[in-house]
């Protein structure tokens, strides 16, 4: 009995060392359930005292689907197939993540929108690059988010190619009209109008762009003209998608960059301080998004759009850090330099052993447990109200 116990021992260890692929088919990269594999399904129970199973049917997702907009901030894979240097395709990336494996995600782990499909009822949102394009694949939504995409055509154009926002919803042009083909029109456009647009995108149009001043623009535009530029831009584009049945949108406004690693490097912060010019640009530009959701509101007729103040729900973090259990404000968890924002995240060697107390994960995006905590703010506003003029639970529910 003990030899045979040995034998199924050393026969695990070999297969852990020399065939690390075969375990990393036992879960699948996008996981819709919970963070451990090993934990049962929800739809089955177990009663401890005997160990019979029961099996239970999950409640039906609260949106048929959920489609995803953006920058890196939520992009769940697409730059895994771009010729780019913004990719998140190697460890230290998604360490922390359901399958301790990278996934494309800009985190140590979950990222905003795989938080918010486990609060819809819905499995994680594949990336439109990284499904068959089957209807199965799609049927609950597509994540067409590019690292370095902005609202401006050429922004992030210095990383390589990217989806920029223009392109992105002219993807879900084609996705929708092979709905259409597959179920018939009506079906389509019901789907997608109950299905919710999370939009999440602005951010390299000041880190690849404005603050890099690519082609003068910041003597041509001062940041109040250029942010109504951007703003401009997200107004038309959301009309665009609202003409193709898109009711409920969650707009998120922009973070404080100024606080980020990187600038806090770049522009010799001394202390931790953040970046006041830097953040009072993003504060200009989530004020002009505020009012033009506001005013699309009124415009768009059976139209639920809600805009998302990321800026002051992060501030509430960082200025509460304690209170959330963060104790490293400044530094980011992986990178190289002072504050670890000279240098991008590259390798495991240059990350930290325990992410869970970092605000930052490297040089501009947060750890997975920010995400979480902004994930929370917008569905319910359970940590600090940071969604205009409702949450998005009151939307769906």
């Amino acid at each position: 009995m003990e030899f045979s116990v040995l034998v199924s021992l050393i026969f695990i260890l070999i297969s852990t060392i020399f065939f690390p692929q075969l375990r990393a088919l036992e879960y699948p990269q996008e996981l819709g359930s919970s963070t451990n594999p090993t934990i049962l399904p929800s739809s089955v129970s177990v009663i401890p005292s005997i160990g019979t199973t029961i099996p239970q049917f999950p409640p039906p997702p609260l949106v048929p689907a959920l489609f995803v907009i953006g920058d890196s901030s939520v992009d769940s894979g697409t730059n895994n197939f771009l010729g780019t240097l913004a990719r998140a395709d190697r460890l230290p990336y998604g360490r922390d993540f359901d399958t301790h494996r990278p996934t494309g995600r800009f985190s140590n782990g979950r990222i905003p929108v795989d938080y918010l499909a486990l609060r819809l009822g819905l499995p994680f949102v594949p990336s439109y690059l990284g499904q068959s394009g089957n209807m199965e694949d799609m049927i609950h939504g597509v994540n067409y988010a590019s690292a370095g995409a902005g609202i401006i055509f050429t922004s992030g154009s210095e990383l390589g190619q990217r989806i920029s926002f223009t392109q992105q919803i002219q993807q879900f042009t084609d996705t929708f009209q092979k709905f259409m083909l597959s179920m018939g029109e009506q079906a389509a456009a019901d789907l997608i109008s109950n299905s919710v647009f999370y939009i999440s995108v602005g951010i390299n149009d000041y880190i690849h762009y404005y603050l890099r001043n690519v082609s003068n623009v910041q003597t041509l535009y001062q940041p109040w003209t250029f942010n109504q530029f951007l703003a401009s831009t997200v107004r038309q584009q959301l009309k665009n998608l609202y003409n193709l049945k898109a009711r409920k949108m969650v707009i998120m406004g922009l973070p404080p960059i100024g606080c980020a690693p990187h600038y806090l490097w770049q522009y010799g912060s001394l202390n931790g301080e953040c970046i006041e010019e830097i953040n009072n640009m993003v504060m200009e530009f989530n004020f002009a998004m505020r009012y033009t959701i506001e005013e699309l509101g009124w415009k768009l007729r059976n139209s639920s759009i809600i805009f998302c103040d990321v800026l002051d729900a992060s501030m509430d973090i960082l200025q509460n850090h304690d209170s959330y259990g963060f104790n490293v404000t400044t530094d980011a968890c992986c990178g190289w330099g002072k504050y670890k924002g000279w240098i991008m995240c590259l390798s495991p060697e240059m990350a930290c052993s325990n992410a869970s107390n970092y605000i930052w994960w490297d040089q501009f995006h947060p750890t997975d447990a920010v995400n979480a905590i902004i994930a929370d703010n917008v569905w319910n506003g359970r940590h600090s109200k940071m969604c205009y003029p409702r949450n998005l639970e009151d939307m769906v529910v």
